[in-house]
């Protein structure tokens, strides 16, 4: 890993470790990212982006095994969804475990985004806990599709931002979003 990525995850641990947020590219669009155990951080997360905290946040992870530790159960479906994605997809499991209680939706279920992008991924397994991944914009104003895009207040808001892929032309999007029930069920809650 080059020195520079490596530093600027470092730098990016080393703040979601004291509680801090940090501005963040993601393998879909540039993120508001917290330590997902600590509810303080997320709360802080909320205040940022002026949202009511009854709408939940997605949660990042960088393998298979964290994925298992952050919901209570990872049903077949999901894997063969994730397996099968070729693009970022979100799924939203029944029951989140071992995050911050204000992280959850009202009815206890927890969207999850499993990365494989080379940055994202990286700073999961380094921070060894899942991330608060929301797009980095206030509530209600459009999501931006590159760091230009993100408004001053947010960057203002922040404890670090990251330094690696700043220069990417406007092309991210956000992910899909599949809410799987029990037995299996799933339906697309954004395409």
């Amino acid at each position: 890993m080059e020195t520079d990525l490596r530093h600027d995850i470092d730098q990016a641990v080393a703040i979601l470790k004291k509680g801090g947020l940090i501005l963040y590219p993601t393998d879909t669009v540039w993120g508001i990212g917290c330590d997902a155990t600590n509810p303080e951080a997320v709360a802080k997360v909320y205040a940022l982006k002026k949202r009511d905290d009854s709408k939940a946040l997605i949660t990042l992870v960088g393998s298979e095994l964290a994925l298992e530790r952050t919901v209570a159960e990872v049903p077949d479906v999901a894997w063969q969804l994730i397996e099968a994605a070729v693009t970022p997809v979100t799924i939203v499991y029944d029951r989140g475990a071992g995050v911050a209680e204000n992280l959850l939706a009202p009815d206890g279920s927890l969207a999850v985004r499993l990365t494989r992008e080379r940055f994202s991924a990286e700073l999961c397994r380094r921070f060894r806990r899942p991330l608060v991944s929301t797009s980095a914009n206030v509530s209600g104003q459009p999501t931006p599709r590159c760091f230009g895009e993100i408004s001053q207040e947010v960057i203002d808001g922040v404890d670090y931002v990251c330094q690696s892929r700043r220069d990417e032309a406007p092309e991210a999007t956000p992910s899909m979003v599949i809410k799987i029930s029990a037995g299996g069920q799933f339906k697309i809650l954004r395409k």
